[in-house]
C-alpha cells in the first residue's frame, strides 16, 4: 500500500540516475479524488524519466492454487511511451538495481508507445521471456480514470484477465504462448 510510510516498506530504483533520467515518485491522491487521504497512491512526478520501485514479500507457492495478481493504474494524462505495469520476479540482492534488465517471471498491465498499445502479459519459461501471441486490449484511455488490472493464473495452466472487472481474455499458456 502507499499510505504514510510507503517509503519504508518500497525500495525506489537507482537504475539510471547516474544518466540523470531517473525520475521520482510522490504519495499523491492525484488530481481527481473522492477523499484525499484515502484515495492516496503512489505517482510519477516528472514526464520523460524512467521509473522502477520495488517491494519484497516471502517466497510463496501457487502449485493447486490459483494466483492472483491485481493493482489499479491511473493516468492523469496521455503518456506518449510509457507502461504502467507490474513485474513479479526473484528476490534481488539490491533492490536498487531493478530497472528494465531485472529478470522476472510475470510481467502483466498496460504499455504504450507511439501507436502501439497493449496490455502486456509476458511469463517467463525456460529462461525466455514469452509474450502473448495475441495482443491483449488496452484500456488505459480517459485521463482521470483508475483502471482496476486483474490477472488470474489458474493450477490447470490457464489464464483470465479483466480490466475493471471485464473479462478481456481467457485462455490456456500452453496454446496461446
Amino acid at each position: 500500500t502507499f499510505g504514510d510510510g510507503w517509503e519504508s516498506r518500497w525500495t525506489p530504483s537507482k537504475w539510471k540516475e547516474s544518466e540523470g533520467t531517473a525520475g521520482k515518485w510522490v504519495a499523491s491522491a492525484g488530481k481527481w479524488f473522492s477523499d484525499e487521504v484515502e484515495d492516496k497512491g503512489i505517482q510519477t512526478s516528472e514526464d520523460s524519466k524512467f521509473f522502477g520501485l520495488s517491494a519484497g514479500f516471502d517466497s510463496f507457492s501457487n502449485e493447486g492454487k490459483e494466483l492472483i495478481i491485481q493493482y489499479q493504474a491511473k493516468y492523469e494524462k496521455d503518456v506518449e511511451c510509457g507502461g504502467g505495469y507490474v513485474k513479479i520476479g526473484p528476490k534481488m540482492s539490491d533492490a536498487t538495481t531493478f530497472g528494465d534488465p531485472t529478470g522476472y517471471n510475470i510481467m502483466f498491465g498496460p504499455d504504450k508507445c507511439g501507436y502501439t498499445k497493449r496490455t502486456h502479459l509476458i511469463f517467463n519459461y525456460k529462461g525466455k521471456n514469452v509474450l502473448k501471441k495475441s495482443d491483449l486490449a488496452y484500456k488505459q484511455e480517459g485521463e482521470g480514470t483508475s483502471h482496476l488490472y486483474r490477472l488470474v493464473v489458474k493450477p490447470d495452466n490457464t489464464v483470465l484477465v479483466e480490466i475493471d472487472e471485464e473479462k478481456i481474455y481467457e485462455g490456456s499458456l500452453k496454446e496461446d504462448w
